[in-house]
């Protein structure tokens, strides 16, 4: 007899557990199916286990540029497999987490491989057999993949992926790495901390594709002071493993002879699997199609993270589980994307949020940006952290602030007040005239809303 519950969501990562939190909350029974570690990629290969170890790494920078702040110290000792004990810590006290928030939700979670079969039924392949779960509502949150061309010869050792990178300890010379997003900026800050030779490899003509263009130039100063070297507008024609260095050969004719070869040129939505084709759920571009409500094209089913494609960020998969769980709860609401947060956390760090320069150009859209540099903010000057600036994005005729940009200190976190700007609408006046506290970072988002009007009390 099949185990019936009001919601089953298939998927325990930021999403999906996210969502089964959200519908116990509401009152539904909740199921949650998890073939592997709850958290997902997200907490066990993903974000979490890389910022740890570059927490690592800008700490070891930190120590090596003491004597800036007139501490001496003498060259620090790195011990990779302490960096690496440590990150495992850190994912596993955020798993325990996971796992007490959702008993105490009253979530039941079934490990093992779910499949749907049809509106309303997964079925769950566990280690002592198979049970059938039955439900008037079915979450799809499924995940991705780590996208590996066919002609690559990955094989997990010497041409990896971050999943196997995040377990590799030791490591050779030098690497190349594919891909110039978040993912391979991430990892070439950290490799080149702990001492490896860094080439970075993007085919797009600039690293950080999509980004603001000034942000991706003060990245690649910063890179270039680290000695990694990077090479937009290049791609990679081929790769051949020969024993114990890979050679990539590159389209400016270059043929770089590495230790190890990175793939991070993004991931693809998991849609092979679990049943989603066989019960009818209709995709397109590789990824299920849902509306702004999460709804699929299946009566009950819904969808949510990276399995939908667009962002494939776990804030924005965790927003989504919010909304799919609250409509399978009958709550009235929809999904907004206008003010996803855009996160890079090298150092300096990047953000951005909302609407771009080149965006606002395409669209047709008049913007009058200010721009505020961290080298005029006290706080940021007297941490030794003056690199970057502040940019945001005001509506022409309203002033609204319709986006913007963070390269430098805590810029992850200082985004959050121009997200919240886009999101309510507020004007660059509205931002400039509360008053923010001094010393701190977040005059910098003031001086730049002030610099909207020309108004800025500290630009030179």
């Amino acid at each position: 007899m099949a185990d019936r519950f009001d919601l089953t969501v298939l998927g325990g990562g930021p999403g999906g557990y996210v969502a089964a939190i959200r519908g116990a909350q509401l009152g539904l029974r909740v199921a949650l199916v998890e073939r592997g570690h709850l958290g997902g990629v997200c907490l066990n290969q993903g974000c979490i286990p890389t910022k740890a170890l570059l927490a690592s790494a800008e700490l070891l920078a930190a120590v090596r540029g003491a004597s800036e702040l007139g501490i001496e110290v003498g060259e620090p000792r790195v011990s990779l497999p302490a960096m690496f004990e440590r990150k495992e810590r850190v994912v596993g006290q955020l798993r325990g987490g996971v796992e007490k928030l959702l008993k105490k939700r009253g979530v039941s979670v079934f490990a093992g491989d779910g499949t749907l079969r049809g509106a309303g039924v997964v079925e769950v392949a566990g280690t002592e057999g198979a049970e059938v779960l039955e439900s008037e509502r079915v979450i799809l949150a499924t995940g991705s993949d780590p996208l590996i061309p066919s002609s690559f010869p990955y094989d997990g050792k010497k041409v990896i992926t971050s999943e196997e990178a995040l377990a590799m300890t030791d490591l050779p010379e030098s690497i190349l790495i594919i891909g110039a997003g978040a993912i391979g900026c991430e990892f070439a800050l950290f490799y080149a901390a702990v001492g490896l030779e860094v080439t970075v490899v993007e085919m797009l003509p600039e690293i950080l594709p999509g980004e603001d263009p000034s942000a991706a130039r003060v990245l690649k100063a910063a890179f270039r002071k680290l000695g990694v070297e990077t090479k937009p507008g290049t791609k990679v024609e081929s790769i051949e493993v020969r024993g114990d260095t890979v050679a990539t050969t590159l389209s400016d004719g270059a043929v770089a002879e590495t230790g190890l070869v990175l793939l991070a040129m993004g991931r693809r939505p998991s849609i092979d699997a679990s049943g989603i084709a066989e019960s009818g759920v209709a995709t397109e571009n590789g990824a299920v199609v849902v509306n702004e409500r999460m709804e699929t094209s299946v009566d009950g089913v819904y969808a949510i993270g990276d399995l939908v494609g667009g962002w494939l960020l776990a804030h924005v998969a965790s927003r989504e589980g919010i909304v799919a769980a609250s409509r399978a709860a009958g709550r009235d609401v929809t999904m907004s994307y206008r003010s996803v947060p855009r996160c890079t956390y090298t150092h300096p760090g990047i953000a951005s949020v909302g609407i771009t320069e080149a965006e606002a150009k395409e669209r047709g859209i008049e913007i009058t940006p200010g721009r505020f540099s961290f080298a005029a903010v006290g706080k940021a000057v007297a941490e030794g952290e003056g690199q970057g600036f502040v940019k945001v994005f005001a509506d022409a005729s309203s002033g609204a602030i319709l986006g913007g940009v963070i390269v430098g200190p805590r810029a992850s976190d200082l985004i959050h007040e121009i997200a919240l700007a886009v999101e309510a609408g507020l004007t660059a006046d509205d931002v400039a005239n509360a008053i923010h506290a001094h010393p701190s970072l977040s005059e910098a988002v003031m001086e730049a809303c002030e610099a909207v009007h020309g108004l800025s009390i500290h630009s030179l």
